[in-house]
């Protein structure tokens, strides 16, 4: 099998990557390296990387036609700078569009895309949060713009599943609370926590149900991954403390949350328990502890969010 990733320098799609040349296939990766690390791909005989932005039309189309995928998972997008609404338009939205028409032109079996859970609003009228949710992506350029990708996917017509992720973490993550936890803290910074929930998956569950559909497994359409539980940002502060073996003089500061953010964002795991046969289940403490083990060996220089009021 040949697949194509693009992103496939960043958090998620570098895993995917590992996983699929381990099981003997070739990959293709296209990253343009924004938020990618080079150290996060190993050198492999069946792996290929072309370093350019998925908004650039004429080498997106050539790529299809030099490595003729049969399977595309679309990891890439923009998500740096919550500000810059070009950038996440040219990336997750012209981007998305130049990949699927591509993929479409190339006729492959299948494209993956992941969809941020942020798709269904900072208030979401139900908890755990069901795939028949109706969309409300405003609340942010990441948002508009990643629904707009995802809009297009199931445009195309080609046989294809979104996979609506929940607040995944683990090695190679540098967006969220955990590695800002980290670097705070390693270096010696104040922290301060807000009184929000939210349902965090840890990388290696999140790969197991990716490749369940990259092999032929599942069905079509929309998926959430999501354990089904949630946990304070304070639990999770509580876990880099304890995994970086630290004492603090005084308990963090936990601060309200703002008005427009959800107190917790929950999704309903039952389509992919169903469908997948897999149920979440690594311990927050065990994905902590090996996200920290990352972070000691290979540092962190810049961490990421996707909402402008949660940068401090």
């Amino acid at each position: 099998m040949k697949v194509l990733i693009t992103g496939g320098a960043g958090f998620i799609g570098s895993h995917l990557a590992e996983r699929i040349l381990a099981q003997g296939d070739e990959v293709l990766v296209i990253d343009n390296f924004l938020t990618g690390r080079r150290d996060n791909l190993k050198e492999h005989n069946s792996l290929e990387l072309r370093e350019f932005s998925i908004a650039e039309r004429d080498k997106v189309f050539k790529a299809f036609d030099d490595f003729t995928p049969d399977v595309v998972i679309h990891a890439a997008a923009s998500y740096k700078d919550p500000e810059n609404w070009l950038e996440d338009s040219l990336t997750n939205v012209a981007g998305t569009a130049n990949i699927v028409q591509a993929s479409q032109a190339a006729q492959v079996k299948k494209i993956i895309y992941f969809q941020t859970a942020l798709c269904y609003g900072l208030n979401p009228e139900e908890q755990p949060i069901t795939l028949d949710h109706h969309i409300e992506s405003g609340n942010s350029s990441y948002a508009i713009s990643k629904t707009a990708g995802e809009q297009y996917v199931a445009l195309s017509g080609l046989n294809h599943v979104i996979f609506r992720l929940a607040n995944a973490y683990g090695p190679r993550n540098m967006s969220g609370p955990l590695p800002t936890f980290f670097h705070r803290l390693s270096t010696g910074k104040p922290c301060f926590v807000m009184d929000t929930r939210r349902d965090f998956i840890f990388i290696e569950d999140l790969a197991d149900v990716v490749m369940k559909s990259v092999n032929g497994e599942g069905g079509t359409g929309a998926y959430h991954i999501s354990s089904g539980s949630d946990y304070s940002i304070k639990q999770l502060f509580d876990e880099v403390v304890k995994a970086l073996d630290i004492k603090l003089e005084e308990d963090v500061e936990v601060r309200p949350r703002h008005a427009d953010d959800a107190f917790t964002i929950l999704l309903d795991p039952s389509r992919m328990q169903n469908d997948f046969a897999y149920i979440i289940n690594t311990p927050l403490e065990e994905g902590v502890r090996r996200a920290v083990e990352y972070y000691k060996e290979y540092g962190i220089s810049e961490t990421y969010t996707h909402l402008k009021q949660l940068k401090k």
